[in-house]
C-alpha cells in the first residue's frame, strides 16, 4: 500500500511527462486566448456599427442641378451669340453682341433703373389686385354651382378678349395713366387665379366633404378647414401663371398708354430705342424684362415651397 501511495505522486508531479507538458502548454494558452477574446468582440461591434451612406457630389445634388443646368445652357448660348456676331461681323444696329448690351445696361442705367422701377411697381400691383379678386370670385363660385354656371363663362370671355382692344378705353375711362394700366394688366393675369383656384376649391375628398357633413360642419367651416386646404397647390400654381402675366399686362398696357418722362416704364425706353436705332439699348431694357419675370417665377416657386413643403407631395418629391 505505501508503495502504491508513494508512485501517485510522483506521477503526477513527474516534470518529464508527457501529460505535464500538455498542461502546461494548455496554460500558457489560456492568457492569449484571453487577450484575443477583447479583439474579437471589437471586430464585430464594428462591423455591425451602421455605414454612413456615401456623400452625394455637389453636382448631382437636385438643389444644385436646379440652377447649375440652366446657368450652363444660358452660358452656352450667350458664348454661341457672341461668338455669331463676331464670326459674322453683324452691325449693332441689327444684332448687338451680349458685351454690347451689358456695357449698354452699365452705362445707361439711370433711366433704365428708373423704368424697370415704374414696370415692377404696375406688376406688383396689378399681380395683389388680381390675387385678392381672383380669389373672392373663386369663393363666390364654389358656394353654388349655379352661381359657377351663370358667371364662369365670362370670366372666359374676359380671358381671351386681347388685352390690346381693350387697354385705350381702359385708359380713357381711368384718368390716372398708373391706375389704368395697374387695370389692364390685372385683366390679364385676373383669370389663372379664377380658374386654379376655383379647381382646387372644387377637388375635394368625397369621404372628407362626407365627414364634415355627418358632423354637421358649417360652409365657413367647411370652406376655412377642407377646401382651402385642398386649393393651396393649385393656387400657387396659378400664382406662378399669374405673376408672369401680370408682367406682360404691365408692359402691354405702357406701350398702349405711351406714357413719358418720370413716369414711363421699359415699354417706353423700347419704344423710345427702337426710334434712335438703340438696339443695344432695346436689347437691355428686354433683358431687364426677362429678368423680372424670371424673378418673380422664382420667388412664387419659393413662396409654394414654404406653405406646402411639410406635407404635400409636389413639394416632398425630389425626382
Amino acid at each position: 500500500m505505501s508503495a502504491v501511495q508513494t508512485s501517485e505522486p510522483s506521477q503526477r508531479a513527474a516534470p518529464g511527462s508527457r501529460a505535464a507538458t500538455t498542461s502546461a502548454t494548455k496554460a500558457a494558452d489560456v492568457p492569449h486566448v484571453v487577450a484575443a477574446a477583447p479583439s474579437a468582440r471589437a471586430v464585430s461591434a464594428t462591423q455591425a456599427a451602421p455605414k454612413r451612406a456615401p456623400r452625394t457630389p455637389l453636382l448631382r445634388q437636385p438643389r444644385v442641378q436646379r440652377v447649375a443646368l440652366p446657368l450652363m445652357v444660358g452660358v452656352v448660348l450667350v458664348a454661341l451669340w457672341q461668338w455669331v456676331v463676331v464670326a459674322m461681323e453683324l452691325p449693332p444696329y441689327l444684332v448687338p453682341s451680349p458685351y454690347l448690351m451689358m456695357t449698354t445696361l452699365v452705362t445707361d442705367w439711370a433711366p433704365l433703373g428708373m423704368a424697370l422701377l415704374v414696370t415692377v411697381k404696375i406688376t406688383v400691383l396689378a399681380f395683389v389686385v388680381a390675387t385678392v379678386v381672383g380669389v373672392l370670385i373663386s369663393f363666390l363660385f364654389v358656394q353654388s354651382k349655379r352661381i359657377e354656371t351663370a358667371l364662369f363663362p365670362y370670366a372666359v370671355l374676359l380671358q381671351v378678349t386681347p388685352i390690346v382692344a381693350v387697354a385705350p378705353l381702359i385708359i380713357i375711362w381711368v384718368k390716372n395713366p398708373t391706375a389704368a394700366m395697374t387695370v389692364c394688366a390685372a385683366l390679364v393675369a385676373l383669370f389663372p387665379i379664377i380658374s386654379n383656384t376655383t379647381l382646387g376649391l372644387r377637388s375635394i375628398d368625397p369621404d372628407l366633404q362626407s365627414y364634415f357633413q355627418l358632423n354637421r360642419a358649417t360652409r365657413w367651416q367647411q370652406l376655412v378647414r377642407l377646401r382651402i386646404p385642398s386649393a393651396l397647390p393649385y393656387f400657387f400654381g396659378g400664382l406662378r401663371i399669374s405673376s408672369g402675366l401680370a408682367l406682360i399686362g404691365a408692359v402691354v398696357a405702357e406701350f398702349v398708354a405711351g406714357t413719358g418722362g418720370t413716369g414711363a416704364g421699359l415699354a417706353y425706353q423700347i419704344l423710345q430705342a427702337g426710334f434712335q436705332l438703340n438696339i443695344p439699348r432695346m436689347f437691355a431694357a428686354l433683358l431687364l424684362i426677362s429678368l423680372t419675370g424670371v424673378a418673380l417665377f422664382a420667388l412664387m416657386a419659393w413662396l409654394s415651397k414654404l406653405a406646402l413643403g411639410s406635407w404635400h407631395a409636389s413639394e416632398l418629391s425630389n425626382d
